[in-house]
């Protein structure tokens, strides 16, 4: 789906590597939907030549000067030919038949994934981060805390420029960036700066051992941090939380949750989903939705471990595939039946597995209105999924167009109108999503 022409990014600020601009939507189930990015946007780039998302390399000069690209296959340059989406298609495998995953056939070969943008410890962009990092410490020294000043900066960088920005300021300073914010602000305003200055990794980390420390768990924050994602994130965030509180993420998670649903959080956090390079066949396809609709039967009841195996190890491409395979072979939708066959926390994990697969931009515009809907605003869920969001232009871009479609109204407007109480909380969230 397309809706409209695309709105460049805002002007950037910072030199180093954006992330590279996706590929251009493909034929078949291995592409979800697009709002707007028919063949990703138009090169742009900001004040002073440097490069924002989605544009080319710009000249190296500036105070962010942007570091060569590194060869294809490393961190930050493009894959390798024939891996993942980009370049020519992977090798699609055996013919139909000859491989079963079911039935303990060799898989074809899948490369994997990289992690994303700020998920490799110590990665960060090149450059000279002084100027802002002086500006930050400026903002908070002394009587009283500019807090337009820190808004204004710590808003706009990307994963790896918040990771060299954050290292320039304690080093410089000889002071931890994260605490002088705690110590500076208050609220959600806090919250919301604390959570960008960790940067995606980190913030991860800590969100999932908020939810499950003390009495009660929080499963919506569960479900927004290890649901959907790849082996190679996943992975990151299980190192980073042992390194971090010195147990396994594993063990944190099994004391908090029921019997069923906590095996399939084990199933989720063994990284061993299929690789998004893994090819869709056409009779492992028609098995997976045969064994679903065996799982699902309400006149034998609920196979529950059955369900979670297939959604759980399966690629978003390949979960794309069974839900469109589903639809026209039994004439509802998946995520529909699920919701008839489970309750409580299973559900909506489920769920949200199938629509991250399906079309995450919408995915993620949902989760956004669920958290301002109802009586009251779930902060806690707005912060981390507006900042989350907000971690990669072009696909906030994507989650904005799909806000518009099926609310009929503008995102930003409608965060300012549930949060106009905080000036400094409203401005902030709205920075990031602008």
């Amino acid at each position: 789906m397309s809706y409209g022409p695309p709105q460049g990014p805002p002007p950037g600020q910072y030199g180093g590597h954006a992330p590279p601009p996706g590929p251009p939507p493909g034929q078949g189930y291995g592409q979800g939907y697009n709002y707007g990015y028919p063949q990703g946007p138009p090169p742009q780039q900001g004040p002073g030549g440097y490069q924002q998302f989605g544009s080319p390399a710009p000249p190296q000069h500036g105070n962010w000067a942007a570091p060569p690209g590194p060869p294809p296959g490393q961190y930050g340059g493009p894959p390798p030919p024939g891996q993942g989406n980009w370049g020519p298609p992977p090798p699609q495998g055996p013919p139909p038949g000859q491989y079963n995953q079911q039935y303990g056939g060799a898989p074809p070969f899948a490369p994997p994934a990289q992690p994303s943008p700020g998920y490799i410890p110590g990665a960060a962009a090149q450059g000279d981060a002084s100027r802002d990092a002086d500006a930050l410490r400026a903002a908070m020294k002394g009587f009283g805390t500019d807090e337009s000043a820190l808004i204004r900066i710590l808003s706009k960088p990307d994963p790896l420029q918040m990771a060299l920005l954050r290292n320039t300021y304690n080093q410089r300073h000889r002071r931890d960036l994260e605490k002088d914010i705690k110590s500076e602000t208050s609220k959600y305003f806090r919250d919301t700066l604390v959570a960008l200055v960790q940067g995606p990794l980190m913030h991860d980390v800590h969100s999932v051992h908020e939810a499950i420390k003390g009495l009660g768990t929080k499963e919506s924050v569960l479900n927004d941090v290890l649901l959907g994602r790849s082996n190679a994130d996943m992975r990151a965030i299980k190192q980073a939380y042992q390194q971090t509180f010195r147990h396994t993420l594993e063990a944190d998670v099994k004391g908090d949750l029921s019997l069923k649903t906590e095996r399939l959080f084990d199933m989720v956090m063994s990284a061993t989903r299929n690789e998004e390079s893994t090819p869709v066949i056409p009779h492992e396809l028609e098995h997976d939705c045969s064994e679903l609709h065996r799982a699902m039967d309400g006149r034998v009841g609920t196979d529950q471990i059955a369900v979670c195996s297939i959604l759980a190890k399966r690629s978003d491409g390949q979960l794309r595939a069974i839900a469109h395979h589903w639809q026209q072979k039994y004439h509802s939708s998946l995520e529909k039946v699920i919701e008839s066959e489970f309750s409580g926390h299973m559900r909506d994990a489920l769920v949200l597995m199938v629509r991250r697969a399906t079309d995450r931009a919408m995915s993620d515009a949902v989760q956004l209105e669920d958290a301002m809907a109802g009586a009251g605003t779930k902060d806690v869920l707005l912060v981390q999924r507006v900042v989350r969001v907000h971690w990669d232009r072009m696909h906030l871009d994507q989650v904005k167009r799909a806000y518009a479609h099926r609310y009929q109204r503008d995102l930003i407007k409608r965060v300012k109108g549930e949060i106009h109480f905080d000036k400094y909380y409203e401005g902030v969230l709205v920075a990031c999503l602008s």
